[in-house]
């Protein structure tokens, strides 16, 4: 009897949603450029690309403490490594989490407000699969993206559809070599059926903060609309703090808010927490079943007794918000004694995040051009280009979408100034 030869890997053809998965993001394509950057480079590169957050001593040795205490409390690390935790997350955790929150902020929040993820890029996989998209009537739904350019890793989760809705800002002069986007309202109304509007406060990549007059009336806009609010919150209040504008977080029955630990430090966690009307934490506790069964437990191991104790927004506001604080005071100053100014480059208003985002205004060539000649150099940084999705065929020629870049901080001081004095020396030549 002869086996007939099984077809081989190329042969056999995926589904359309394999064939998605299984292709290049934007995201993906990024991170693989900076990690072969790196590999190419060794220890020379300057590494100005990454999202990572920076290694602040006083958070690694709460989180040394942390796990010290775990290993010396009986039962304590079983309980870590060895059991599931519900696919909502720990009870303790989140009833601890609801509580500051209602402390904090005054909110009528319970536990069945919330749900843990596996990171935040997976959260909002949940919620824009869950919310947009084909309805059982046939409607095709997006997410109103009031303000691009926005955070890459939404970009590619419609899984083949565009999920995306997004509108060109306004752009405001606020001082010499410095600009801030802001939500153009007027572009806003829109006869797309919408499924939820979605921004990030702080946003990635731009350090944009929206003010509370513009939060408030995009909320009123979804409540009019009878859509979700969903806010990202990764680098806001009450935690990591690494916001410099002086805000403050708002809550409603439509509001969704998405809360991370990776900023505190604790990417390698992947933890985050959804903060939602209960039918729609509940969603994604289901939703966590079936794609993991369960989430990672030592992020939420690790935070629970400073959440419980407040310890947790003191670390927020007393050490990472000023470590970051004075790591962007000092980038730019660093920024505009080295960019030339015949330029005419400008800055966004830097409110939060990791970030400087640089427009080079009427450069002759785009911002991918520039990051490969910046990565000659052995300093890499990240393109604009990728951040703005979602905008219609007749934003395709804005130039504004080819002249910006993406410059991290978050690196040792050394290492960002040596970056931005080659920026700046190669900003020099291009103009020339």
């Amino acid at each position: 009897m002869s086996l007939q030869p099984s077809p081989s890997p190329q042969a056999t053809p995926f589904s359309e949603l394999g064939a998605h998965v299984a292709a290049k993001s934007g995201i993906e394509s990024l991170m693989d450029d900076l990690g072969n950057a790196l590999a190419e480079g060794g220890g020379e590169m300057l590494m100005l690309g990454g999202g990572n957050p920076a290694h602040i001593p006083e958070m690694e040795q709460a989180w040394a403490a942390r796990m010290h205490e775990i290993t010396q409390t009986p039962g304590a690390l079983r309980q870590l490594l060895g059991v599931y935790d519900p696919p909502r997350g720990n009870a303790r955790f989140l009833s601890a989490l609801a509580a500051l929150l209602r402390r904090e902020y005054g909110w009528p929040i319970g536990p069945e407000h919330l749900a843990i993820t596996n990171g935040g890029q997976t959260a909002f996989y949940c919620l824009f699969n869950l919310l947009a998209g084909r309805t059982p009537s046939g409607e095709e739904r997006k997410i109103l993206l009031p303000v691009v350019p926005e955070y890459i890793g939404y970009a590619n989760q419609g899984f083949g559809r565009e999920l995306f809705h997004a509108c060109r800002p306004r752009i405001e002069e606020t001082g010499p070599h410095r600009f801030k986007y802001r939500v153009d309202f007027d572009q806003l109304e829109t006869d797309t059926p919408l499924a939820a509007i979605c921004v990030s406060r702080p946003t990635n990549p731009t350090g944009n903060v929206l003010d509370d007059g513009e939060m408030a009336r995009l909320s009123a806009l979804a409540k009019a609309r009878g859509i979700p609010l969903i806010v990202d919150n990764a680098y806001g209040h009450p935690f990591p703090s690494i916001i410099f504008d002086e805000v403050r977080p708002a809550w409603d029955a439509h509001h969704i808010l998405v809360l991370s630990l990776s900023k505190l430090g604790l990417p390698g966690t992947r933890t985050a927490i959804v903060v939602a009307p209960p039918t729609i934490a509940s969603a994604v506790a289901s939703m966590t079943a079936v794609m993991g069964l369960a989430n990672n437990n030592l992020g939420q191991a690790l935070v629970r007794p400073l959440v419980e104790s407040g310890e947790l927004l003191r670390l927020s506001r007393e050490v990472v918000r000023p470590y970051y604080l004075r790591k962007r005071d000092h980038a730019l100053a660093v920024a505009d004694a080295v960019f030339p100014r015949h330029t005419g480059y400008a800055l966004h208003e830097s409110g939060g995040a990791l970030f400087l985002w640089l427009w080079l205004r009427g450069c002759p060539i785009s911002s991918r051009e520039v990051y490969e000649r910046l990565k000659a150099r052995k300093v890499v940084v990240v393109p604009g280009e990728p951040f703005f999705f979602g905008l219609g065929p007749q934003e395709a020629e804005w130039p504004h979408r080819h002249e910006c870049l993406r410059i991290s901080y978050a690196m040792e001081d050394p290492v960002v100034e040596q970056g931005l004095a080659i920026i700046g020396e190669e900003m020099a030549a291009i103009y020339s």
